[in-house]
C-alpha cells in the first residue's frame, strides 16, 4: 500500500467518525465543529482525486463561510439542551434504513460509473489542461437536467425545513406573513382632522395688570 492509499484510508476514517459525531453529539456547537472537520477531510479526499477546484471550493465556501456562519448562529442562540434528544432513538430505525439505502445507491453508482479507475495508470494530460473547465462542461451539458432536479429537491427540502421549524412560541412575538401581505394602508394609517391654530393675543387684561 502506497502513501496515497494510506492517506485515503486515514481521511476516510476521520470523515466517517466526524459524520457520526455530527449526529450523536449532544452539544450543537460540538456538532457544528465535527461537521467542519468532516468537510475538511472531504476536501482532502478531493485533493487526492486531483480535483483541486472542488477541494478548494469546499474549503472556501463551506468551511470559510457557511459553517462559520452556522457556528456563530448556534453559539448566539439560546438553545436548551434538556430534552432536545427526545426523538433521536424513536427515529433511529428509519434514519438507519435511509442511511443504508443512500450508501447502497452511492456504492452502486460509483461501482458502475468507475469500474476500472486506476490513478497510477492514468493517461498523461497537457500542461494547459484545466479540470475546472472540463467539470463545467460536464455539469452544463451532460448533467444539466440532474443538477436542475437536485436543485429543486434542495429547494423543497429548505422550504420543508422552514415550515417544520416555523412555530409560535410563548416567549416570542410571531407575526403571520399572510396578514402582512394582505394589509392595507387604511389599516395602518389614520388621518386626523386637526383645526388650524390661532395666533395668541398679546393684549393683557386690565384685572391682571392691577394684580
Amino acid at each position: 500500500m502506497d502513501f496515497q492509499a494510506g492517506f485515503f484510508y486515514l481521511f476516510s476514517a476521520v470523515l466517517l467518525f466526524a459524520a457520526f459525531r455530527v449526529v450523536t453529539a449532544r452539544n450543537p456547537v460540538h456538532a457544528v465543529l465535527f461537521l467542519m472537520l468532516a468537510f475538511s477531510q472531504a476536501a482532502a479526499l478531493w485533493l487526492l482525486l486531483q480535483a483541486e477546484f472542488l477541494g478548494i471550493t469546499l474549503v472556501l465556501v463551506y468551511l470559510g463561510a457557511v459553517m462559520v456562519l452556522f457556528l456563530f448562529v448556534v453559539m448566539m442562540l439560546d438553545i436548551r439542551l434538556d430534552g432536545d434528544r427526545w426523538g433521536f432513538w424513536q427515529n433511529l430505525p428509519l434514519a438507519a434504513l435511509l442511511g443504508v439505502l443512500v450508501a447502497v445507491e452511492i456504492i452502486a453508482v460509483v461501482w458502475a460509473g468507475f469500474p476500472s479507475i486506476n490513478m497510477d495508470k492514468a493517461a498523461p494530460v497537457a500542461a494547459d489542461y484545466s479540470n475546472t473547465r472540463e467539470l463545467g462542461i460536464l455539469l452544463y451539458t451532460e448533467y444539466l437536467y440532474p443538477i436542475q432536479v437536485a436543485a429543486v429537491i434542495l429547494l423543497v427540502a429548505m422550504i420543508a425545513a422552514i415550515a417544520l421549524t416555523l412555530r409560535e412560541r410563548k416567549d416570542s412575538k410571531a407575526i403571520n406573513p399572510g396578514d402582512q401581505v394582505r394589509v392595507k394602508a387604511a389599516d395602518r394609517l389614520t388621518v386626523l382632522s386637526v383645526p388650524a391654530t390661532t395666533k395668541a393675543t398679546t393684549d393683557t387684561p386690565a384685572d391682571e395688570v392691577k394684580a
